[in-house]
C-alpha cells in the first residue's frame, strides 16, 4: 500500500486498484493535498500492467462532499488567472487523466456525492450508490456554476434537460431517482457499495484485458468523431484483437465445444 496522507491506495493480487477519499472528519472534502495524491495514484495505475480496474470511494459516511470551503477561502486570495490556473494544474487533471486511462474505473458511492464531488463520481466509467446516498449539483447554492466538468459528463448521462434542471435548482437526488435518470447503474443496500463495486471489478478483470481497454477508448472517442472515423478506428482495434492469444485460444475453444 502506498503511504499517503489523504488517500488509501493498494492493488491486490486480482489486479483491482482501489483508491480511497480518506479525510472522513471532512467527508472527504478534497483540497489540493487530496486531489494531487490521486492524480498520482491514477498514474502508478496506469504504470502499473497488473492494475486491471480501478474503484474509487470514500472512507466513513461520505463519498465526496466537494470542495473544502477551509481552503476556498485561500483559494480566493488568489487572481481570477490562478484560480482559472489552479483548476487545469489540479483538480481538472483527474478528468482528463480518468478519460485517457484505459481501464475500467468504478465508483462504488458509499454516501453523498455533491457538487465538485458529484462531478468526481461523473467521471468515472460505472456508478454504484448505496441506497440512502444522496447527490446534488449544488455550485448555484453558493452562486456558481459547475466547475469540474460535471456540464461535459451530466448531460451526456441524463440528457440536457434534467441536467440544467439539476444544475439550476442544486436539488438533492436519491440513489433511486439518480438509478431511474441513468446516472447510477445500480443502488445496493446500505454498506454494500464497494462489495458491489468489488465483485462487478473482478468480472471485468477476467476478461480479454486488451479487448477491455480497446472498448473504453472507442467508446470515448466515438462522442467527438464522425461514424466513418470511429469506424475506421474500430475496424484496426479488431484486427489487432484478433491477432492476440485471447481472442485465439477463445475461438479454439468455443469450436472444440461445438465439436463435442
Amino acid at each position: 500500500m502506498a503511504d499517503y496522507q489523504f488517500i488509501k491506495f493498494a492493488v491486490d493480487d486480482k489486479g483491482i486498484a482501489v483508491i480511497t477519499l480518506n479525510r472522513p472528519e471532512r467527508y472527504n472534502a478534497f483540497h489540493q493535498g487530496l486531489v494531487d495524491e490521486w492524480y498520482d495514484a491514477l498514474q502508478k495505475v496506469a504504470a502499473n500492467p497488473d492494475a486491471k480496474v480501478v474503484i474509487v470511494t470514500g472512507a466513513g459516511k461520505a463519498f465526496c462532499a466537494g470542495g473544502d470551503v477551509e481552503e476556498m477561502g485561500h483559494f480566493l486570495e488568489k487572481n481570477s488567472l490562478d484560480r482559472k490556473d489552479f483548476l487545469w494544474e489540479h483538480v481538472h487533471k483527474i478528468a482528463l487523466t480518468l478519460e485517457r486511462l484505459d481501464r475500467p474505473v468504478i465508483a462504488a458511492l458509499n454516501g453523498t456525492a455533491r457538487g465538485a464531488g458529484l462531478d468526481m463520481a461523473l467521471m468515472c466509467d460505472i456508478r454504484i450508490a448505496a441506497q440512502s446516498a444522496v447527490f446534488a449539483e449544488s455550485y448555484i447554492n453558493m452562486g456558481l456554476m459547475p466547475g469540474d466538468g460535471g456540464t461535459y459528463f451530466l448531460p451526456r448521462l441524463v440528457g440536457i434537460p434534467r441536467a440544467l434542471e439539476m444544475f439550476w435548482t442544486g436539488r438533492e437526488v436519491t440513489a433511486e431517482e439518480a438509478e431511474r435518470i441513468g446516472f447510477v447503474n445500480r443502488v445496493v443496500p446500505d454498506g454494500e457499495a464497494f462489495n458491489a463495486a468489488y465483485e462487478l471489478a473482478l468480472k471485468i478483470a477476467k476478461q480479454a484485458q486488451q479487448a477491455i481497454r480497446f472498448t473504453k477508448r472507442a467508446m470515448y472517442q466515438s462522442l467527438t468523431a464522425s461514424l466513418a472515423m470511429h469506424l475506421d478506428m474500430v475496424s484496426s482495434h479488431m484486427a489487432v484483437l484478433e491477432d492476440l492469444p485471447d481472442f485465439r485460444d477463445r475461438l479454439k475453444a468455443f469450436k472444440e465445444r461445438k465439436k463435442s
